[in-house]
């Protein structure tokens, strides 16, 4: 014998309810079928806003009349596909339930209350309608049918609308009944009956229970539950993209993950088939080729031990502390007393080695019974003050790691520590131990998914994933795009996900919460007509908690770069290649990393300097490992490079100037490479590394070009009137090469921490000397390197390079 359940949704509809008898069918293979209906999907959930909607003197009893319309159109709609069957007799039965169910209705708004035997006779009756409809199918498809009446044949003790089972005595009652004339048992699910003999419901889930209860009387060699979704997944797939379908989990670790919070089975459900050893199978009626979730006594097919994260939420957390706890006798059990008293389950329970403390959760909506009830209990010692005042804290969930014998795992907890430390989540509260197959801890509600998803990525799916938010899309942030592009299988083999979630410029933005597509980025953005903000990027992150939020910022934007304190408080790392932070004034640069380090995220700016050079790192790590810079010199611009390599070629300024535009090496206006402060921002940026306070008007520039240039606001008017200072250039040129040196426009931080940024006559000993077309270089005079410099050099700009150097920086935020 095999049992089949079938959800709500599995018979939302006529083409759904065939599709369930097709798959009765084909279950039929030599041995009988048992088959446990729930009723179509939106039917109880209207039976009971009826009921509610007149208690609360709305006596509009609307919802019954669409409950019964949705009956007389599915069943109208299977007269058209199903031959042979009997329509008219089943629109005839249905008509009767529903006038006994508006005479009741009558009754309630006449007493203005529903009695709970009253309210479980009214919102079964689309479970017993499932039933008569299936029937009417199959016996149109010639098979023989029996309907097991759930009120005389399962018996249950307990509240009219929350009854258990009493399946020794139910089996019994089953066992007598003669099905050899039959190849398909139905019954309905939800309902039992009591001692004597009325209807009850089961309670939350109660048509998966009773489909278990029925398997166990029946000694049924399996019980499939058909749902809406494919089986038991590591966690649930509308949260966690990157979950995946388990092939077989234990009924302990099912009756773990269903505790707390797991939506596919409910524990009542459990219970009877591990206690009688009958193996379920978690299947799809949307999916029919999924193999579903088996769960069994021994799970052999699953080679991971870990089998799923899950949260339950709406927790409070009661604490009972006190210095004078020890002594007073039986302090735990008094609690559970009470609380049990009131019928109200513990979720969760911590305690202190010396009992001063101790802590445990329930539902939120059972906080003001569990009050009272302690309140009442420890009346005396409140008074007395052997106790404190009893606290409550709200709005927590409760995040549960499940696996085989997890306990066992000497590095699970640890692990666990760490990964919600490093992403600023405090644990509350931690049960393990009291569970061979879980940890429990509790976290703050706001914090829950966030932790779900970075643990199940860390300890699931191996993938380290970033979420980029792109803002920028120019040379640089383009050329980044396609580079990223071109990594995607170097990046699979590594387990790296980068998803580019949003791309933005300073007036749209387009953002895909899945990753947009970089193989056709530029045709979506020109679609997208939604408006910038940098409120929409703190705001989706808050929404969708994505993993390893990181701005990437591609832009020389003053006010973008103002809000990076912003972003990493909400959770976001940066990665920039904007100058504008780090050259703000120094309370703001100090402040950025002082909220980086508060919030663990990460701060990368390491072509603020150098574009793709390691310039910033190599500092770093001289300073960290003890080193002392005494002077650093360096060309820290591709552009004026590239121009001055050209004048040493005999090239004119203005030539020069115009070439190293179109080849993309200076800023949109070549002015303001020329004027020294891209540079001085540089040097600006390398002297507060080394820990000197400066500020920009601190770095002294002597400009390339006369004062009046900066008049000029338009580049082809620029460009025009660079010529006049062509002679000029070509004298200093000359002048420069007599004596067997070359120009140079030379950034300096010296031994007293003073930074100037000038044009400079450079000798050929120099490691500035060979310096031009477009090259960097930075030389580092210190204690371990003197009088032979560290010297970095490489090309300084250009798209290629800066994107590189972001790209290096971005992959640094999972190291």
């Amino acid at each position: 014998m095999k049992l089949l359940k079938f959800g709500g949704t599995s018979l939302a509809n006529a083409e759904k309810f065939l599709c369930v008898a097709d798959i009765i069918e084909k279950n039929i293979q030599n041995k009988k079928i048992a088959a446990v209906l729930s009723a179509p999907a939106k039917i109880t959930n209207y039976l009971v806003q009826t009921i509610d909607n007149i208690i609360k003197n709305d006596n509009n009893a609307q919802n019954i009349n669409i409950a019964e319309n949705i009956f007389l159109e599915l069943i109208h709609n299977i007269k058209k596909i199903q031959p042979y069957f009997c329509y008219e007799s089943i629109v005839k039965l249905i008509k009767i339930e529903f006038k006994k169910l508006k005479y009741m209705i009558d009754g309630i708004i006449l007493l203005q209350q529903c009695p709970d035997n009253v309210r479980a006779i009214l919102i079964s009756r689309g479970e017993i309608l499932s039933v008569l409809i299936m029937k009417y199918i199959l016996e149109a498809r010639k098979h023989n049918i029996i309907v097991i009446d759930p009120v005389k044949n399962l018996i249950s003790k307990g509240h009219y609308l929350d009854s258990t089972v009493n399946i020794p005595r139910s089996k019994k009652i089953i066992n007598k009944i003669n099905t050899t004339h039959a190849d398909i048992i139905l019954m309905a699910g939800f309902i039992a009956g009591n001692k004597k003999e009325e209807l009850v419901v089961l309670g939350r889930n109660g048509s998966d229970y009773s489909a278990a209860v029925l398997a166990a009387c029946l000694n049924a060699s399996c019980c499939e539950i058909w749902t809406d979704v494919d089986g038991v997944f590591t966690s649930d797939p509308r949260e966690v993209i990157d979950s995946y379908l388990l092939k077989s989990i234990s009924y302990q670790e099912a009756m773990e993950l269903s505790y707390f919070g797991a939506k596919v089975l409910h524990p009542r459900t459990i219970e009877p088939i591990a206690q009688f050893k009958i193996p379920c199978i978690i299947k799809n009626t949307n999916n029919l080729k999924s193999p579903g979730t088996l769960i069994c006594e021994e799970n052999k097919t699953e080679k991971n031990f870990l089998k799923g994260v899950t949260h339950l939420d709406n927790i409070v957390m009661f604490s009972i502390s006190g210095s004078s706890i020890k002594n007073t006798l039986s302090i735990t059990g008094r609690i559970f007393t009470a609380i049990a008293q009131k019928k109200i389950k513990i979720v969760l329970i911590t305690q202190s080695s010396s009992e001063h403390t101790i802590n445990f959760c329930v539902l939120e909506n059972y906080m003001n019974s569990v009050k009272s009830a302690l309140t009442e209990e420890f009346r005396l010692e409140l008074k007395e003050k052997i106790l404190n005042p009893i606290s409550i804290e709200k709005e927590l969930s409760i995040l549960s790691i499940v696996g085989s014998y997890i306990r066992m795992k000497h590095n699970i907890a640890s692990k666990i520590f760490y990964i919600l430390g490093s992403s600023n989540i405090n644990i509350l509260a931690i049960a393990q131990g009291s569970s061979q197959h879980s940890i429990s801890m509790v976290v703050n509600k706001k914090n829950i998914l966030n932790a779900v998803k970075i643990i199940h990525n860390t300890m699931f799916s191996n993938k380290k994933i970033i979420t980029v938010f792109l803002i920028g899309i120019g040379g640089v942030g383009s050329t980044l795009i396609q580079q990223i592009l071109q990594q995607q299988n170097f990046l699979n083999e590594k387990n790296i996900n980068i998803k580019i979630c949003v791309i933005a410029n300073s007036k749209k933005i387009l953002i895909v919460n899945n990753g947009i597509n970089l193989s056709c980025w530029e045709k979506e953005f020109k679609k997208s007509q939604e408006q910038f903000s940098l409120e929409k990027l703190i705001s989706l992150t808050r929404k969708h908690h994505f993993l390893n939020p990181t701005i990437i910022d591609c832009t020389s934007d003053q006010y973008l770069s103002e809000e990076y304190s912003a972003f990493l408080k909400n959770g976001f790392n940066i990665v920039t290649s904007n100058k504008k932070a780090n050259t703000n004034n120094f309370e703001y640069y100090t402040k950025i990393r002082k909220i980086a380090l508060n919030t663990n995220k990460k701060f990368f700016y390491e072509t603020n300097v150098g574009a793709g050079l390691p310039i910033i790192s190599t500092l770093k790590q001289l300073l960290n490992t003890g080193d002392t810079v005494i002077k650093c010199q360096g060309i820290l611009s591709g552009s004026l490079s590239f121009i001055f390599g050209k004048l040493e070629e005999g090239v004119l300024l203005s030539q020069a100037t115009k070439e190293a535009k179109n080849l993309g090496f200076t800023e949109p206006h070549p002015a303001d490479d020329l004027s020294g402060i891209d540079v001085a921002r540089k040097i600006l940026i390398l002297a507060r590394e080394m820990g000197y306070h400066k500020e920009l008007k601190d770095v002294k520039i002597e400009p390339i070009l006369p004062q009046n240039f900066k008049k000029y606001q338009d580049i082809n008017e620029f460009l025009l009137k660079i010529k006049d200072v062509d002679s000029y250039f070509v004298e200093k040129t000359k002048k420069a090469q007599k004596e067997g040196k070359v120009l140079r426009f030379v950034g300096t931080i010296d031994k007293k921490g003073q930074c100037t940024v000038k044009i400079e006559e450079i000798n050929i000993t120099d490691p500035l000397y060979k310096i031009k077309n477009g090259e960097n270089v930075i030389a580092f005079y210190s204690k371990y390197y003197q009088p032979v410099p560290l010297v970095l050099k490489g090309y300084g700009a250009g798209n290629n390079v800066t994107a590189s150097g972001i790209f290096s920086d971005l992959l640094r935020t999972i190291s």
